[in-house]
């Protein structure tokens, strides 16, 4: 009854509609239309207003006015969520109803005697305009979408002396994304509510909150990410997105890049992992089993840049070329600027999250890589940096890769002196200037140092920290994939490397993703694929980055029984060959099935 009514007012007051209108699949007779939405009152006799001044209910008493809805050709039971969101976005609490089989023709002239003819749905949807938030509680699968400014029932989790404490139902804000996001988004939430319900028997459960950000954004409230949005994710610390569009135009930076830089989430997250039977392009991609950390505030990210000609550009050059004197830019006319900037402060978290990860995790070494031998106080000050903080902060927990050269050296000839052994680890000793040399021999005799805590091979059993350069990383990932394990980089390499390892072990459709500040506790997990819009609903794309994401997020929050049960899902599941379009295209005897079905098929696996 209360769709009656707001449809019959959104009629009235927008299109100005008196005789029959098709919407969709369906067709609306509106007769006296603008009765039913003047008529109907709220149940506890307060009204609101729409931006034109027509009051609406939450909930109608009496509708008297002929209202007829026609069911679709494709089948009963359709659902109008989706049609009312778009319809009344910015109206009201818009809610999905579902029609029985029996809705040939039916006109409500009054509250239907029969509780089986229009029926709310489980869903409620964040128009995010309305004032008063509308929960459903007893939603299964897809969680209580509760509006903007009221999250459903359940606790927040908190950071406490630095430590993440969940709560058994925490409140988890989720934006289901743009293009493909809906159908992902619907088999992953099921994957992950059914690894809950299978991991802790009841005791533990998600209250889901839908908040808006891209396209669904923009339709509904006319901006692309809420400040609502943001705070939802301040509020309660930990979520999960969706792919997201990046609106094209001037001005208008990536709403991934924003929501990082928003809330200060230094650290992209990217385990890249082989699970057997994924068609991979190399030989060998069980050898790979690395985990990127990338920057994701700093480096040319940041977004400081100015247009080609602008008079910003201008200010800029000729700022740099009598200022400092820089003669260097080829093209100074016509010539965009952009501004990298690396600091100490945001390198050493990095580099402190990925060093204490590796440890927690029992992780082999920790490779910074850079490029530092051409931008030399940007990135080569990265690894320097990089270097500094490992000694410092876990001096008895890890060694250099040069010190376990100068160790194993001492371990192999005790005899060995100091020039020797500076000769051996830099083979261009002999032609560097005498201050280089002092430098490498005061690198041996620190080294040395160690040799109670790191000597006689106590070496061997720490966390290895060395570096490499990035364009060399690149191909070493593909000739020497075991020699990495955690990747500790700065955002535009990271972004490269993230993505050219996911190839290797299947691509980006299973490649999940974080966004976390360690600090503060907050992380927002993450599709890493696109929206992939020619494919929207068509429930047909791989869901699996969007569920590789949301058991990283377990493990984040320490429900690592859950996390466990989706990874033994997934590798079962690709194992009997039961796989998306991508994945089938490459496989022999491989089952084809939906998106949804993908899903299912990881429950049943579990």
């Amino acid at each position: 009854v209360a769709v009656a009514g707001q449809i019959a007012r959104d009629f009235h007051a927008r299109a100005g509609c008196s005789d029959d209108r098709e919407i969709g699949n369906f067709q609306v007779r509106g007769c006296a239309l603008a009765a039913a939405g003047e008529q109907g009152e709220r149940a506890d006799g307060a009204s609101q207003r729409d931006q034109n001044g027509s009051s609406h209910p939450d909930t109608i008493a009496v509708v008297p006015a002929c209202f007829n809805f026609f069911c679709p050709l494709d089948g009963p039971n359709t659902t109008l969520s989706s049609f009312l969101v778009g319809l009344m976005s910015g109206i009201g609490p818009a809610r999905s109803y579902t029609f029985p089989t029996d809705c040939a023709s039916k006109s409500l002239q009054s509250p239907p005697s029969s509780a089986g003819w229009l029926q709310p749905g489980a869903v409620d949807r964040p128009p995010m305009a309305a004032a008063k938030a509308t929960n459903n509680p007893n939603e299964k699968g897809r969680g209580s979408m509760a509006q903007q400014g009221r999250a459903p029932s359940g606790d927040p989790i908190r950071m406490v002396d630095g430590k993440l404490q969940v709560p058994d139902r925490p409140v988890l804000p989720f934006i289901e994304g743009d293009g493909t996001g809906p159908d992902i988004w619907r088999a992953a939430c099921r994957v992950l509510d059914a690894a809950v319900e299978k991991a802790y028997g009841g005791k533990r459960r998600i209250a889901w909150y839908e908040v808006l950000a891209g396209e669904k954004a923009f339709n509904q409230v006319g901006t692309w990410l809420p400040d609502e949005t943001v705070e939802a994710f301040k509020n309660y610390l930990v979520g999960i997105k969706g792919p997201l569009t990046t609106p094209v135009g001037g001005g208008i930076r990536s709403l991934n890049v924003a929501l990082r830089q928003m809330l200060d989430l230094y650290v992209c997250l990217r385990p890249v992992r082989y699970f057997p039977g994924v068609p991979s392009p190399v030989r060998h991609p069980e050898n790979l089993d690395v985990v990127i950390f990338r920057e994701n505030t700093e480096d040319i990210y940041a977004g400081i840049e100015w247009e080609a000609e602008s008079p910003e550009a201008r200010k800029v050059i000729e700022f740099l070329q009598t200022e400092m004197g820089v003669k260097k830019i080829r093209f100074p006319a016509t010539s965009g600027i952009g501004i990298k900037p690396i600091s100490r402060e945001g390198t050493e978290r990095l580099v402190r999250a990925a060093i204490k990860y590796a440890l927690r995790y029992g992780r082999r070494c920790v490779v910074l890589t850079h490029k530092g031998n051409i931008m030399k106080f940007t990135e080569g000050a990265f690894r320097d940096w990089g270097y500094a903080l490992a000694k410092r902060e876990f001096r008895d927990q890890i060694v250099t890769e040069r010190e376990s050269w100068i160790l194993g050296n001492k371990e192999a000839n005790a005899a060995i002196t100091v020039e020797e052994n500076a000769r051996a680890i830099d083979p261009g000793y002999d032609f560097m200037t005498p201050a280089q040399q002092a430098q490498v021999r005061e690198e041996v005799e620190a080294g040395l140092k160690l040799w109670p805590t790191h000597g006689d091979g106590k070496w061997k059993k720490k966390l290895l920290v060395r570096d490499t350069i990035a364009d060399i990383t690149l191909q070493q990932v593909l000739t020497r994939a075991r020699e990495f394990d955690v990747v500790a980089t700065m955002n535009l390499n990271g972004d490269y490397l993230s993505d050219a390892l996911a190839a290797q072990v299947g691509g980006i459709g299973i490649a999940p993703g974080g966004n976390i500040n360690y600090d503060s506790g907050h992380a927002i997990f993450e599709a890493t694929h696109g929206t992939a819009p020619k494919y929207a609903n068509l429930d047909k794309v791989n869901p699996g980055s969007v569920i590789l994401s949301g058991e990283m997020m377990f493990r984040y929050m320490g429900w690592n029984e859950a996390a466990d049960l989706i990874i033994k899902g997934m590798e079962r599941t690709i194992a009997s060959k039961t796989v998306t379009y991508d994945f089938h295209r490459l496989m022999e005897g491989a089952t084809l099935v939906r998106c949804s079905e993908f899903g299912d098929a990881i429950i049943k696996h579990m």
